[in-house]
């Protein structure tokens, strides 16, 4: 039988007493964003912060529970900005949306810093990491170092590797691509995009998913990435279920999958039961018998929403699970 799992691919926003006190404490500039050294003050409030999302998410009855990424100025980009070796200029947009990031350049070798596995190790309960993928974090990326696309990508890799070396004991690893989708890949680097992730994935003692949102994967990259060594490939079934029902049945998925559900982007709260429909029609579209596991989840981040839409999204996610018909 079908296990199904709720759960969310990370970035949550932050409560308002959290922005109020962090904007006292951080100010208001470029320069008061974070950059890994920062005051007792700021890290102890986003010790706070980060407890009471898992806190949350516990009381919800959220299957796999993340730390909730809320120190991330930088979306997917966070690894980056806060490396010793990488400098961040000006804003960019995030992708087609109303969101920036500061632009990461690098400026050296991508050595290990640990910084995301400190950010794991500050909390209990975390089951679940969450990571953006190599292609999309060379992609959201400025190289000023490795001069050469594939060299870059490899030491991206590499980079992200290297720091789940450092995580602590987690179930599931969710690696997120959304520039799969965006900006995919062309001919032959397709292929490098799929080693690469292959290289991350090795590093993880734990399931990994890549989450790709923002519509469909075009179908070759898709065929690449079907070729990883992952447990699972997550699909947006919010912005574009026709273009990723039509891989599944094209292609295939692997046994496990996680399947974007819930719009992270919209303020209107999905019921339960209307989460469990979507997952059995799903179901019924494929040409296998059952999936090992289905990870129920948002399509993107929720981290675009007010704190209370955010929280109901995880009520409704948390008791969807009961509500599928089996």
């Amino acid at each position: 039988m079908t296990e199904v799992l709720s759960t969310t691919p990370g970035l949550y926003p932050l409560p308002d007493w959290a922005k109020d006190e962090l904007s006292n404490l951080k100010g208001h500039q470029k320069d008061d964003l974070i950059s890994g050294d920062e005051t007792e003050d700021i890290v102890e409030a986003y010790d706070r912060a980060r407890n009471e999302a898992v806190g949350r998410q516990l009381e919800a009855g959220l299957d796999l529970i993340g730390e909730g990424q809320l120190r991330w100025d930088d979306m997917l980009a966070h690894p980056l900005c806060v490396h010793d070796n990488v400098e961040t200029r000006g804003i960019v947009r995030y992708y087609d949306n109303n969101n920036f990031y500061r632009e990461p350049v690098v400026r050296g070798e991508l050595t290990p810093d640990g910084d995301v596995a400190a950010e794991l190790d500050a909390v209990s309960d975390v089951t679940q990491a969450v990571l953006p993928g190599p292609y999309s974090l060379a992609e959201l990326a400025t190289d000023e170092h490795y001069d050469d696309e594939q060299a870059f990508l490899d030491a991206v890799a590499e980079f992200l590797a290297a720091e789940i070396d450092a995580f602590p004991t987690v179930e599931a690893l969710f690696l997120l691509e959304p520039s799969l989708v965006t900006d995919p890949p062309g001919d032959g680097e397709d292929e490098r995009v799929s080693d690469a992730i292959d290289t991350v994935a090795a590093a993880a003692d734990a399931d990994v998913v890549v989450h790709t949102y923002w519509g469909s994967i075009p179908e070759k990259p898709y065929a690449h990435l079907m070729d990883a060594d992952i447990d699972a490939i997550g699909f947006d079934f919010v912005s574009d279920h026709q273009g990723s029902i039509y891989n599944i049945q094209e292609y295939g998925t692997k046994d496990d999958v996680a399947l974007g559900v819930v719009d992270g982007q919209n303020t209107l709260v999905e019921r339960p039961e209307e989460i469990a429909e979507r997952i059995e029609w799903v179901e019924s579209q494929i040409p296998v018998a059952e999936f090992d596991t289905v990870y129920a989840t948002s399509n993107t981040e929720l981290f675009y929403l007010p704190t209370n839409k955010a929280e109901a999204k995880l009520d409704a996610l948390a008791a969807a699970p009961a509500e599928v018909s089996r």
